[in-house]
């Protein structure tokens, strides 16, 4: 572009992750364009910080802010913004079109990127996993999946949706192969729930905010890629084989959030999730919801078996319920699987921790009132984690259920017995899943190796 060209003015509307994503590969060298802010939603503690010019590129000098998304207006009009660019998952069809109203209001375009200009094309074969929503349990698919590829002796490299909340510069290119990583990495309660599990598993993680300087490092490591989605979103990278989960204890959510509806049509096989919890009705109403809007994908179920790793400790006492944070938050769910388990296990009662909750937490209960009587997870920051292990001290229970994926009493010393409530994949059928995949590995050829 001529030197002195008007660049149009963009500000991309996101929550730490596809929003970082959409600009590294669209945006960062378009000399026609220029991202005056980011906003942030969903994730406590982004607004007020930059994105990096080590990250943006040498056509942002000082780095791009982020803004909070309350100020979207002001901010398109104060600098002439003439396209707002959304770009962030898990949020009903109604709400994006709220926001579309409020950026058309400006004056500015509203603009959805799709996949065909924000997917990474891989040189090995790509395996991912997304759903309609956040909570279906795509991590626990990922995590079987994974072990159904070693056993073809094939180097797996999990590639998870980025969680890019602490240090930017840091965190452009991670990988993750024990907890000590973790800890040097300062990692979030989130960012633990979703990567701990698959170390325990034996995966290795890749996972940053520059997601095509991490393929490639997942390329040399690797002969097939596991991608392993964050909330609802499609992924970043393009899929050879794209495994959509849907949730039948949420019928009719199959077609409600963005970008769910979206990845559930490009799905090649659909997996009915969870149909050991959900009424038989619900799991067929699922079933023909999802084989009406992508007849051409193959359609599977699957069960999520909850337990307990000591159930007697449970029965007949007070319980405080742990849950994984956004499953139960902007995932939209009540309760999650720790609830299911303590009652199961003849839990006396459990205790509505409500009561007990600092203003930390306080706070998440009044943006998400759907929430029941447990306690999302959230340890973005220092204060949420602190006021998590002041709640289970204040809490009059006999013992903390914990759902989270990961090891919460190595994290945190609280006062009380935590029992973990864990919950894998299954098969509910036959071929099933693994049918699927075999016949994938097969016309890839890779699956030579089997014994």
């Amino acid at each position: 572009m001529v030197p002195g060209t008007h660049r149009t003015r963009v500000v991309i509307m996101g929550a730490a992750g596809r929003d970082f994503h959409n600009f590294n590969v669209v945006y960062r060298g378009d000399p026609a364009r220029d991202v005056v802010a980011f906003t942030a939603a969903q994730i406590t503690g982004i607004a007020g910080r930059r994105y990096p010019r080590a990250l943006a590129g040498g056509l942002y000098p000082t780095g791009i802010p982020i803004i909070g998304e309350d100020e979207l207006e002001s901010w398109c009009r104060e600098h002439q913004v003439g396209e707002v660019v959304f770009a962030y998952s898990d949020i009903a069809h109604a709400e994006v079109m709220h926001r579309a109203s409020r950026a058309l209001a400006t004056g500015a375009d509203f603009i959805l990127l799709g996949p065909a200009r924000t997917m990474l094309k891989a040189a090995i074969p790509v395996i991912a996993v997304s759903a309609v929503r956040t909570g279906c349990g795509k991590s626990q698919t990922a995590r079987w999946l994974s072990g159904l590829l070693r056993r073809h002796d094939l180097r797996v490299a999990v590639i998870r949706h980025p969680m890019p909340y602490g240090d930017l510069p840091r965190q452009a290119v991670q990988r993750f192969a024990s907890r000590a990583d973790l800890d040097a990495a300062d990692c979030t309660l989130e960012e633990r729930e979703e990567y701990e599990p698959h170390l325990a598993a034996g995966n290795v993680v890749h996972a940053g905010v520059d997601t095509a300087a991490v393929l490639r490092q997942a390329e040399a490591a690797a002969e097939v890629i596991l991608w392993d989605g964050g909330n609802n979103d499609f992924p970043f990278i393009r899929p050879d084989l794209h495994i959509v989960l849907v949730d039948p204890l949420r019928p009719g959510h199959e077609t409600s959030h963005h970008p769910g509806e979206a990845v559930l049509r490009t799905a090649d096989v659909i997996v009915v999730a969870k149909t050991d919890a959900a009424a038989a009705a619900d799991v067929q109403r699922v079933t023909e919801s999802a084989r009406r809007i992508n007849p051409r994908a193959a359609i599977v179920r699957a069960a999520s078996p909850v337990a307990l790793d000591d159930a007697a400790a449970v029965r007949g006492r007070r319980v405080l319920v742990i849950e994984d944070g956004p499953t139960t938050t902007h995932g939209g769910m009540p309760y999650g699987a720790g609830y299911v388990a303590a009652t199961r296990a003849q839990a006396a009662s459990i205790v509505d921790p409500r009561p007990f909750v600092p203003p930390e937490l306080a706070t998440i209960y009044a943006e998400y009132p759907h929430l029941g009587p447990v306690v999302p997870a959230l340890g973005y920051t220092g204060a949420q984690l602190a006021a998590l292990r002041q709640t289970i001290a204040a809490a009059p229970v006999d013992v903390v259920v914990s759902a989270t994926p990961i090891d919460l009493a190595a994290l945190i010393a609280v006062n009380k017995r935590i029992v973990r409530a864990r919950y894998e994949y299954a098969e509910a059928e036959e071929p099933g899943l693994a049918g699927v995949v075999e016949s994938f590995l097969a016309r890839s050829g890779l699956a030579a190796r089997e014994e």
